[in-house]
């Protein structure tokens, strides 16, 4: 299985309202995007000075999995958006030993 983990780090003027509506778009793929096997995105609790505002943790079965999902045109809009939102965004993929 591929892991995909992505954080965002919003600029400091947005508002929840559009903080919330990034992370339901987000969760919203689910519905859409069948190569998706896990799919989980929520808001940081900790608030720490390194902590980023929001994470998602996603499971693929393969690299075109992966590939499919990041160029299907429903990840590309919510990307879009979260490149508006965000000051910052980093992300890591990796194969989970089994």
């Amino acid at each position: 299985m591929l892991i995909h983990i992505v954080c965002w780090k919003y600029k400091p003027e947005t508002d929840e309202a559009a903080r919330e509506d990034h992370r339901d778009r987000l969760k919203a793929l689910t519905g859409v995007i069948p190569e998706i096997v896990s799919f989980d995105v929520g808001a940081d609790v900790l608030h720490l000075d390194r902590s980023f505002d929001t994470g998602l943790v996603a499971t693929f079965p393969d690299r075109v999995a992966l590939d499919a999902y990041t160029d299907h045109p429903e990840h590309q809009a919510v990307a879009a958006f979260g490149r508006q939102l965000a000051e910052k965004a980093i992300s890591v993929d990796f194969y989970r030993d089994n």
